[in-house]
């Protein structure tokens, strides 16, 4: 810092991201999100039975707006924020469906194809901007890797999910899995120095199965050990409890130093 004072560079300063900081209140959202984008995408394909391609053809093009507006925002807006993750979740469901059972490549294809997409993102932003942490979104060229990212993240955590309850540990055998998953990721962020970036990419990813095992647990019928909620009603309770959620918990942008 002394050195770039004294070659006379700008002090640097906080610069407000348009995406909110990582906290309890972001993953609880999260989580939410995922779990609504679930129940959501199967209202569409399978209540409505639009298809796998219909669906996601309609969902594709309900994320594009919302990328946009959110790129073009001036600032950070929680329920821009969050309606975008919701339809980058519900577009993640219907492509990972449409992927693992229209295209015949099954699960494991689908989750590696849909794994090798997230690493091609993710290297072209580390070598666009040399991170990949997301404290540091705040230009629109930074934003589009981002929504990239977190639309592939979105659509393998589904296939992940499908891929581990098809293996023959079912839904309940797969939301232990990634739920002992993301509690060796949360002990590894309190009690070792293992780099908070991969931790955030790792259970950005594994909170998407178990949205999807939860809103499973919604919709399924009671002798399976569900709540036989139809899909719709559960949407509306998700998108309900998004809402209260909104209003209650703190929705703060994200800071990052940057020059002035």
């Amino acid at each position: 810092m002394e050195s770039r004072v004294a070659h006379g560079a700008a002090p640097l300063h906080d610069a407000v991201s348009k995406v909110p900081e990582v906290t309890l209140a972001f993953w609880i959202m999260k989580i939410a999100a995922t779990t609504l984008g679930e129940t959501g995408g199967d209202s569409v394909t399978m209540t409505l039975n639009w298809g796998y391609l219909a669906g996601t053809a309609l969902f594709v093009w309900l994320l594009i707006v919302l990328i946009a507006a959110q790129i073009f925002a001036r600032r950070f807006h929680p329920l821009l924020y969050w309606a975008t993750v919701v339809a980058s979740t519900t577009f993640g469901t219907t492509m990972a469906d449409f992927a693992d059972r229209s295209l015949g490549i099954g699960y494991t294809g689908g989750s590696a194809l849909l794994f090798i997409c997230l690493l091609v993102v993710l290297g072209a932003w580390y070598w666009s901007e040399g991170t990949l942490s997301v404290d540091t979104v705040s230009t629109p060229r930074v934003e589009t890797y981002y929504w990239a990212a977190i639309t592939f993240s979105q659509t393998l955590g589904t296939a992940l999910g499908d891929w581990m309850a098809d293996t023959g540990l079912g839904y309940e055998g797969g939301a232990f899995v990634f739920a002992a998953a993301l509690v060796l990721v949360c002990s590894l962020y309190f009690w070792t120095g293992v780099s908070r970036v991969l931790l955030f990419w790792l259970a950005f990813i594994l909170t998407r199965p178990l949205g999807a095992t939860l809103g499973d647990f919604l919709d399924k019928p009671v002798s399976d050990g569900g709540l036989a909620w139809s899909r719709p009603l559960a949407s509306a309770a998700l998108a309900a409890f998004m809402i209260v959620c909104l209003l209650v918990l703190p929705q703060r942008a994200g800071r990052h130093p940057r020059a002035a």
